[in-house]
Order: structure tokens, then sequence, then C-alpha cells
């Protein structure tokens, strides 16, 4: 009976770890989440995503690595999921490169690529937690912030 018992309990033991090590596996590629989301919309405003051109509108969802695009009469204004805000004015193209935001693990990163046009950003989370970890690159330099407010404005074609 104890061998019995020993077998079920090894044969457990191996099937949780065939399920945690499965989980573990999915790229970030497959599992796209959700890293900021729409809050105010004006005007034209879109969002580009693996090529494809989605309207902004209020609670619509902004991945990692989306192109953020206004029309010359629109503004969007986005909350991350650290409590970043960022809002951009007419005419403007923003990238979203890269943003982690995992206490848990000590991990955050926010990098964002801005185009052309102007945006006003106010950190979150992951500036006061991690100083070091906000970039803002434009066409001509890259800023890091140390958890603060500014606006930008890049002028491009």
């Amino acid at each position: 009976m104890k061998r019995v018992c020993l077998k079920i309990v090894s044969i457990s033991k191996a099937i949780i770890f065939l399920l945690v090590s499965t989980v573990a596996v999915v790229s970030p590629a497959d599992a796209s989440t959700s890293v900021a989301i729409v809050k105010k919309v004006s005007g034209s405003a879109a969002i580009v995503r693996q090529g494809q051109t989605i309207r902004a509108t209020h609670g619509l969802e902004v991945w990692e690595s989306d192109m953020l695009r206004t029309g010359r009469n629109g503004s969007i204004g986005i909350l991350f999921n650290d409590d970043t805000l960022l809002s951009m004015g007419p005419g403007s193209v923003l990238v979203i490169d890269e943003f982690v935001f995992a206490p848990k693990q000590g991990k955050f990163s926010i990098v964002i690529k801005m185009v052309k046009g102007t945006a006003a950003y106010l950190s979150g989370l992951i500036s006061k937690l991690s100083p070091d970890s906000t970039y803002i690159k434009t066409p001509t330099a890259s800023i890091g912030i140390r958890g603060t407010k500014f606006v930008i404005k890049v002028e491009g074609e």
C-alpha cells in the first residue's frame, strides 16, 4: 500500500512539474497583454498594431510595440499599468518600444520612441521604484527620466 501511495505522489509531482513548465514557456509574443488603456480621445487618433490600423476609442487596450498616431485635429491620452500618464497632441507619432511592470520579480522598464509631434508625460510607479528604467527616445537624442513630468516636442516630417 505504501508503494502505491509513493507512486501516486511521484506521478502527481511529475504532472504538476509539467504543467508549471508548460506555462513558463509561453513567449511574450504569444501572450499579448495590455500595457496601457486609452482614457481620452479627441479628433482622429489610431493605434497601429502588427500592420493593422485600429481607430482609438476610450477603453481600447494598448500593447507593447504599438504605434500611436494622432491626426491634425487629434489627441489621445493613455494610462499605463503603472499609472504613468501620456498625452499626445495633434500630428504626433509615438511607439511603445518596451513596457515591463513586474514588481514581484523586481523588473521595470518603459521605453518610448517619440517620432514626431508633442507629448506630455507624467511618470508612474516604474520611475518611482526604478528611477533608471524609463527612457524616451527621439530622432536626435535619448532622455533618461527620473520620476518627473515633462512636455516634449519633436519636429518631424
